[in-house]
This record gives C-alpha cells, sequence and structure tokens, in this order.
C-alpha cells in the first residue's frame, strides 16, 4: 500500500544508537503495510559514524524487491571546495541505481559554496535531494537556515530543475507563522538526548513552507519523522486541505531508525481517508503514486 520516501538501515548493528538492519526494517514494513522503500545513508560526522554508500546498494542488492538506494556525499568531499568535481561520485552512483540524494545534513549555511556546489551537481546529474536542517551552527547537525527559510528559497531560485525534498523540524515548523524562533529545532542537550519543543495548535495563519510550495514546483515535502506528521495533524481542518493542496509533492515517509520506531502517520492517512477528509486520490498519490512517479520505480 505504501512506499516509504525515506528509512535508514546498517548491515551491522552500530556500537551507538539502535539504528535498525534492514531485516529489521522489512518487518516493520511488513507491519504497517508499507511495500517498498529508500534507503538513505547518513555520511556526515555531526550525527553519527559516515556510512558507505555500498552498505546500502548491497542491502538493495539482497532485497531489491523491498528497498531502492540513496547515495550522500558530504559536499567537504574530495577536495573540500566549492569546485570539488562531485558530479563524478553522484554520477557514478546514480548508475549503480541510486534514486536520490541524500540525507544531507552536515551543519553547514544551505547557501555556503561547498553546500551549493553539490546541489549544482544534483541538479545537472538529476537527482532529487532530501536534506535536513538545523537553526543552530555548531553543536547540532543539519543544513542550517535562517527563520523564513530565506537561504531555501535562493537555492530554489538558482537551481530549479533541482528537486527538493523538504524535511525535519527546521522545514515542517514553518508550516505556519512561528510563535518564536526557538520552535523551529530540536537540539542536543547538554547532559544527554536532545530538547526543544514543536508547533502545537491550530494554523492561525500559514508560514512560508506552502507559500514557498506554491511559488516553487521544485519543492517537494518529506512526510517522514514525527515533525512532519505534527505539522499536518496539529490542525485537522488545515492539514488535510494542505495535503489535497499540494498532492502531487507530498511524500509518504517513516526516518525509521531504530526498531520500534512509531510511525503515526500511517492511521492518520487512513482515518483521514475513511472519514473523507482527504479523497483516495490524494491518499493513493501521498502513499505510493508520487514516490513511483519521482524515484523512477516502474
Amino acid at each position: 500500500m505504501f512506499i516509504d520516501c525515506h528509512a535508514h538501515a546498517y548491515r551491522k548493528q552500530p556500537p551507538a544508537y539502535s539504528f535498525s538492519t534492514a531485516e529489521q526494517v522489512i518487518e516493520r514494513y511488513d507491519a504497517l503495510g508499507i511495500e517498498k522503500g529508500a534507503l538513505l545513508p547518513i555520511v556526515s560526522p555531526e550525527i553519527y559514524l559516515p556510512q558507505a554508500n555500498e552498505d546500502i546498494l548491497d542491502m538493495v542488492e539482497q532485497y531489491p524487491d523491498r528497498f531502492f538506494a540513496f547515495c550522500n556525499i558530504d559536499p567537504r568531499a574530495l577536495t573540500n571546495s566549492p569546485d570539488a568535481p562531485l558530479g563524478d561520485l553522484l554520477r557514478y552512483y546514480k548508475d549503480r541505481g541510486c534514486r536520490g540524494l541524500g540525507e544531507v545534513m552536515p551543519n553547514l549555511p544551505v547557501m555556503h559554496p561547498l553546500v551549493q556546489n553539490l546541489f549544482k551537481h544534483a541538479e545537472a546529474v538529476g537527482l532529487p535531494v532530501t536534506t535536513d536542517g538545523s537553526d543552530q551552527l555548531t553543536g547540532d547537525f543539519g543544513l542550517y537556515d535562517d527563520p523564513g527559510l530565506p537561504q531555501l528559497e535562493h537555492t530554489l531560485q538558482r537551481f530549479p530543475d533541482l528537486v527538493f525534498l523538504g524535511h525535519g523540524p527546521l522545514f515542517w515548523s514553518e508550516i505556519a507563522r512561528l510563535e518564536t524562533p526557538g520552535e523551529r529545532c530540536i537540539i542536543f542537550g547538554p547532559r544527554g538526548g536532545q530538547v526543544g519543543r514543536l508547533p502545537q495548535g491550530p494554523v492561525q495563519e500559514e508560514g512560508v513552507v506552502p507559500k514557498l510550495m506554491r511559488r516553487y514546483p521544485n519543492l517537494y515535502g518529506d512526510l517522514s519523522d514525527g515533525t512532519a506528521y505534527n505539522a499536518i495533524a496539529r490542525d485537522p481542518e488545515y492539514g488535510p486541505r494542505f495535503l489535497t493542496e499540494f498532492q502531487d509533492r507530498l511524500l509518504f515517509g517513516t526516518d525509521l531508525c531504530f526498531p520500534t520506531m512509531p510511525v503515526p502517520l500511517v492511521d492518520l492517512l487512513q482515518d483521514w481517508r475513511e472519514t473523507g477528509k482527504i479523497s483516495e486520490q490524494v491518499f493513493r498519490k501521498i502513499a505510493r503514486e508520487n514516490a513511483i512517479r519521482l524515484f523512477h520505480l516502474e
């Protein structure tokens, strides 16, 4: 029923965090009614030990009916310069079946020349890009942007043929007008774990995310993880309208990181379909058809 645009897995259990193995992801997929999903490698040391793209390709080769691959390249790779020939790497991995680039999340500004170089090559090679973001520089992971996401907007302007999948709290918090800038992100706490809060309550005034999606057809929405769920579920009247308006550019996802990670989006989408809040057509597009089209799965 569903196709997952965003999941993580390791061939072998890593030494920290409880990331899933491929087999554990498949077990969750079977329980949730997910046909197949994208595996995104983690290469940024700000969040974890770098993962090889080859690990992802090995798991996809082992379970080709259940997974498809993303590749991931740190923008500091090769020469740590804005002239680095990252397109050579991206073409190599696209030729080996990778359907996207991500999850891109070094703790650099979105408009940093190294990051823009990566986006330039992704556009040229024809790979959609999934990123994560932060409202901090240092002490966190994810690409930095300012309130209102001006760096994202400039990127969409500079690379109109680059499909950009918005993901994570920095992006989804701005579905509505912010109450405070600090509610844009969840960050590492000084005594371990993460601290912060997500916006709550009905959408009184739209934020920049729907405005950017109306203006830039290359901006898509990755609905994986709890921040996207919170963005659309916080207002049961606005959420279905948002899904309906942008039905052609929203993709179901899980962001599975550990075997027992909750995925409330499954029940929410099914409930909204059954109660008529969204149509069967909207449900099908978000659940699977947009992913099939964007990632050329058929």
